[in-house]
């Protein structure tokens, strides 16, 4: 690639600490009143590195790569942008994703909702507990996962998607498939979330632009059974950034309007710890792909290999712990299994926020 700026909102606050010439990080209630800049090379190679004002960045810009000031001022008006309502959903509070998976092997909670009327009976609870949007998935994604028949997934999600959209709720599906993907949204599902980014079926972009639902595209390396397999990267952030910005315009090209886009950097998709903490430390870059971001972070085992090794549904603190500092830095979705106890975290941290 040539060289390349990225642009990061730093120096983030809340609503009551903004000061006058901050700016409102993805038009919501938080703002940033500085921004790193980097600029590297085709091969990868961070050249220059830089911090400071807003103002102050498009002074450096143009001293020492000027070529790259007309990326610059794109990429401020992505940051600053708002974001318009994403399935309905006003983008300038976050809102809470349930997991709800009808499988016999996810990595946290593998054949606890594979009946049906359970995995129903779930949702509805964890729709009274605050969740606004329910992701239905029929086929896990955990590392090491064999992939299912697109039948057996549809066997496993169709009944449920039907029963929460009877009850009112609103639901993704959670596949990488195009023929589960278009029966889904038949059936009512709301929002296609896709872990393979539009690109795991040939069919798959196509078929979510006939859809006509808003996507969730996220960034994985290989797929689950290869997908730890020694991930490596130049620098995860920045890699990822450049998949999910590369695969945005794809789908704009392909005739998905921006604001019915929504990225996820996929934390534990073919990344070490190492790169998992990368990219939550700069996951505030992604607002300059113009997209809500989505953060799916809850009881990953590398929550339990940074603390005690706890089990999946012992990691409630350390998901609460990447979900408070996500909302800080301006995310906009958060996937979830503990739902009520992310609203309480939520709402604790809006209540200090907005004295």
């Amino acid at each position: 690639m040539a060289q390349r700026l990225y642009i990061r909102p730093i120096a983030l606050v809340d609503a009551s600490e903004r000061r006058e010439g901050d700016l409102a990080l993805a038009g919501g209630k938080r703002s940033f009143s500085a921004v790193e800049a980097l600029l590297r090379d085709e091969e990868g190679k961070i050249l220059l590195r830089e911090a400071g004002s807003v103002t102050g960045l498009m002074d450096w810009v143009k001293r020492s790569c000027p070529d790259q000031e007309a990326r610059a001022a794109e990429l401020l008006q992505r940051l600053q942008m708002p974001r318009a309502a994403f399935s309905g959903l006003p983008m300038d509070e976050p809102h809470i994703m349930a997991v709800i998976n009808a499988t016999p092997d996810s990595f946290s909670d593998g054949g606890d909702r594979l009946d049906p009327d359970v995995a129903v009976a779930d949702g509805l609870r964890l729709w009274e507990a605050g969740a606004t949007l329910l992701d239905i998935g029929g086929e896990s994604t955990r590392p090491g996962a064999d992939p299912v028949s697109e039948d057996e997934e549809l066997r496993r999600v169709i009944p449920v998607i039907e029963g929460l959209k009877a009850a009112g709720t609103r639901v993704s599906i959670d596949t990488r498939h195009a023929r589960v993907m278009r029966e889904a949204v038949a059936a009512g599902a709301d929002i296609i979330n896709d872990v393979s980014g539009l690109e795991g079926d040939p069919d798959s972009l196509q078929t979510a632009v006939e859809c006509g639902v808003p996507v969730m595209l996220m960034h994985m390396q290989g797929n689950p059974l290869t997908m730890q397999h020694n991930p490596t990267y130049s620098d995860a952030a920045l890699d990822v950034y450049d998949y999910l910005e590369k695969r945005v315009e794809g789908c704009v090209n392909a005739g998905i309007p921006r604001d019915m886009i929504c990225v996820d950097p996929g934390i534990g998709f073919g990344k070490t710890i190492e790169h998992n903490l990368r990219l939550l430390d700069m996951q505030a870059l992604l607002h300059g792909t113009g997209c809500p971001v989505l953060l799916g972070v809850s009881r990953k085992s590398f929550i339990g290999r940074l603390s005690a090794g706890e089990e999946p549904k012992d990691r409630v603190a350390g998901s609460l712990a990447c979900a408070l500092d996500g909302w800080r830095k301006g995310v906009q979705f958060f996937r979830v299994h503990d739902v009520a106890e992310t609203v309480q975290a939520f709402r604790i941290a809006r209540a200090i926020a907005e004295r």
